[in-house]
């Protein structure tokens, strides 16, 4: 594990130095974050476009996941008023539950699929919320 980590840092400081693909959001529902599933041509001779478009479908699914709005998602949002938002201090959201399991999915697919490829994927909510 410690020798892949550091080749994924190896690999984050080449890749900012490398040309970049932007994965473009898309609105055609609406501003929740969502991202375009479109195979980028930068990309064509570097990974399949299956893979490609399962991580992407993969991603899509967690945010819509983190966006839903449910009983616990008002209980949280009641605790926060009652608390005059202190309850946060010792409480982790539901979407901060789901941006963790997004950020450890994205980890996962680059020492499996994307490193060995010489490719990184960044986290969405380290970039404001654009896919590269």
């Amino acid at each position: 594990m410690a020798t892949e980590f550091h080749n994924l840092q190896e690999l984050r400081h080449s890749a900012s130095l490398a040309n970049k693909v932007f994965i473009q959001r898309d609105y055609s529902e609406g501003t929740t974050c969502k991202f375009q599933t479109k195979f980028p041509s930068e990309l064509e001779s570097r990974i399949e476009r299956t893979l490609f478009e399962d991580t992407v479908k993969t991603l899509n699914n967690y945010y819509a996941e983190a966006e839903k709005i449910g009983g616990q998602s008002y209980l949280e949002g009641c605790l926060a008023c009652a608390t005059a938002y202190l309850i946060f201090l010792c409480m982790e959201t539901r979407y901060e539950k789901v941006l963790k399991k997004i950020a450890k999915y994205i980890q996962e697919q680059n020492e499996k699929i994307y490193a060995p490829r010489g490719l990184l994927i960044t986290d969405p909510i380290e970039r404001g919320m654009r896919c590269h």
